[in-house]
């Protein structure tokens, strides 16, 4: 028996209602270009639209004309989808509640989640979005996935609740030590003054 190795997500697909709020949301308030049009192969009554949140993935949308936008929160029953996380600079995190309120988007406020900054907030359609800044960059070479599971490690050795920035700090070190070589014997840490 083998594994289906993934390699990312090609696309998510959501149900929206019309297609004038889909672009007004998706490309007027998250600043995703719509890209693409087509109707749903598999629903004839249904448009698909296609925009770009800027990694080369897809964020996709079916719509009908004859769907209205309810803002009640949507399902959170098992198998639901809880809420969909969208990346953002730490520049534009900075001006997200400024943003959102200008807009009279209801929001969570700043949340610290110990490795990256969030904001949540309702679609049109009650769709829970996060709206997510890293509090770090990964070194050349590595992912955040890769970060992110090597401060997990040294977290867990340490017997720390939760990941927090001296995890971070210290996984990038490591990270950095076994990717990149030095003539050095000895790397570890000096009192250089």
């Amino acid at each position: 028996m083998r594994k289906l190795q993934a390699q990312g997500i090609h696309h998510i697909t959501l149900v929206g209602a019309d297609r004038q709020t889909s672009i007004d949301f998706w490309e007027g308030v998250l600043g995703m270009p719509f890209i693409f049009e087509q109707p749903n192969l598999d629903r004839a009554s249904e448009s698909h639209l296609y925009f770009d949140p800027g990694d080369g993935r897809l964020i996709t949308i079916f719509t009908d004309e004859s769907r209205r936008p309810d803002r009640s929160r949507t399902s959170t029953d098992p198998g639901a989808v809880h809420h969909l996380a969208i990346n953002v600079s730490k520049a534009t995190f900075s001006q997200a509640v400024e943003r959102l309120d200008e807009r009279g988007i209801d929001h969570s406020g700043v949340k610290d989640r110990g490795f990256m900054d969030s904001i949540y907030f309702t679609d049109p359609l009650g769709f829970l979005i996060e709206l997510a800044a890293y509090r770090f960059e990964p070194p050349t070479g590595s992912s955040h996935a890769e970060v992110l599971l090597e401060a997990h490690r040294l977290r867990v050795a340490r017997g720390d609740y939760n990941i927090a920035e001296i995890h971070l700090a210290d996984a990038i070190e490591t990270l950095t030590e076994r990717s990149r070589r030095s003539l050095s014997d000895d790397r570890a840490p000096k009192k250089a003054y």
